[in-house]
Formats: structure tokens, C-alpha cells, sequence
């Protein structure tokens, strides 16, 4: 019998927003695995740090988090090796994901390595749009609302046609991208109804409209609405 792949959404920050289930899943599994940066322990670790019990096998998954991303298939081609070893000898492994592991999830990148050889389970989490519009009160749709999922990486004109097209909108990863979001957001007419939320969830959370910001980390985003 081989184990079996977890992967287990630990939301956007707060670690009392976690599924009964990860939590279990988090506390019985063996091995953990989660993605970091080249030192640190990496938000999915710090965010599940108040459930995880002594005694386990831990895997950091290492990346640069450069934009290029010129390291990440080798780093998940030799995280997924070290995983598949654990599961050949009937281990159960948990990799810990920010937010949801199948939204922009790191989780994918090991999903695909190894979904062919072992039996794999994936537990939702809090992804962040649903995190982001509780903290500010918005709702992301009414009724036939249609809402866009964007991430701020897509050419502008790319950009400009998803936002023309929704009564709502999230985007996403904007960081060094905002210069480009906020002139499609002014085009539309939309940048006063836009609010940036930073770290939702998180200690460090802020909301700011969109009009009153001059920049803004990778872990934020902005929902706009009509």
C-alpha cells in the first residue's frame, strides 16, 4: 500500500480559518511539505504553525520567487522525487498550500508530477478573493453577476477586455504590475470603485482604494466592482 498525496488549502493568513479537515489532515500525516523562499519558513508554514504537532518529517520546498521563475520546475521536479519516495514506502504526505491548492495554487506544480502514480486527495481552502471581499464587506456577485478572476500579469489590452466584460472583478498578483492595472482601471472609469487589499486576514491587512495607493506587495489585490 502506498500513502497518499494531501493537498491542503490553509486560507489566506488567519490559521483559524483552516477546514476541520486540514486540521486533522495536518496533525495525522507523517510528512509535511510546503513551498518557501531560499530562507524562511514560507506563509503556508506559518499560517498552519499553530496545528502542526512535533515529530514530523518537514520538506521546504525552495524557490527564488523570481519573476522569470527560471528555478521552479527544478525545484518541484526534485520536491516531487523526495515526496514520491515517502509515498512508495506508505507514507502519507500533506503539502500545504496558500489560499486553495487549485487557485493559483503551488500545490498544482506537485499535483501534476504525481497524480499518475499515487492516490491523491485535495481539501479546499479559503481562497483569497472570498477572504479579501469579507474583510472589506463587498460581495463579489449578486444574482447574475458575473465576476472576473485576473491576474494582473495579462497584457494590458488583455486586461481591459476581462474588466469590460464583468459587473466585478478581482486581480490578482498585481505588486509591480499596479502602474499598468490602474491606467486600464482610469480608461474604464472604474478606478474609484477599486480597493486594494493587502494581506487579507493577515496582521499586516490594509484596505486602501485604489486611487489613494502608490504601490503594492505581491500578496495583495484589488476588487473592483461596477
Amino acid at each position: 500500500m502506498t500513502g497518499t498525496l494531501y493537498g491542503i488549502g490553509v486560507g489566506p493568513g488567519d490559521a483559524e480559518l483552516l477546514t476541520l479537515k486540514a486540521v486533522r489532515l495536518i496533525q495525522s500525516c507523517p510528512v509535511l511539505v510546503w513551498p518557501a523562499p531560499l530562507e524562511g519558513e514560507g506563509l503556508a508554514r506559518t499560517i498552519a504553525a499553530p496545528h502542526v504537532p512535533p515529530g514530523k518529517t518537514e520538506i521546504a520546498i525552495r524557490l527564488s520567487f523570481r519573476p522569470e521563475r527560471d528555478d521552479t520546475d527544478r525545484a518541484y521536479d526534485a520536491a516531487a522525487e523526495t515526496i514520491a519516495g515517502h509515498l512508495a514506502a506508505g507514507r502519507d504526505v500533506a503539502v500545504l498550500c496558500e489560499g486553495d491548492p487549485l487557485f493559483f495554487g503551488s500545490f498544482i506544480y506537485v499535483l501534476t508530477r504525481l497524480r499518475d502514480r499515487f492516490p491523491v486527495e485535495v481539501v479546499p481552502g479559503i481562497a483569497s478573493p472570498m477572504a479579501a471581499a469579507s474583510v472589506a464587506l463587498r460581495p463579489l456577485s449578486t444574482l447574475e453577476d458575473a465576476v472576473a478572476i485576473i491576474p494582473a500579469t495579462r497584457a494590458e489590452a488583455e486586461i481591459e477586455r476581462l474588466l469590460a466584460a464583468a459587473e466585478s472583478a478581482v486581480i490578482m498578483k498585481v505588486g509591480r504590475h499596479l502602474p499598468k492595472v490602474r491606467r486600464v482601471l482610469d480608461r474604464l472609469g472604474r478606478t474609484a470603485n477599486a480597493l486594494v487589499v493587502e494581506r487579507a486576514t493577515q496582521d499586516r491587512q490594509r484596505l486602501i482604494p485604489l486611487a489613494e495607493l502608490a504601490e503594492a506587495p505581491y500578496f495583495s489585490l484589488i476588487l473592483v466592482q461596477s
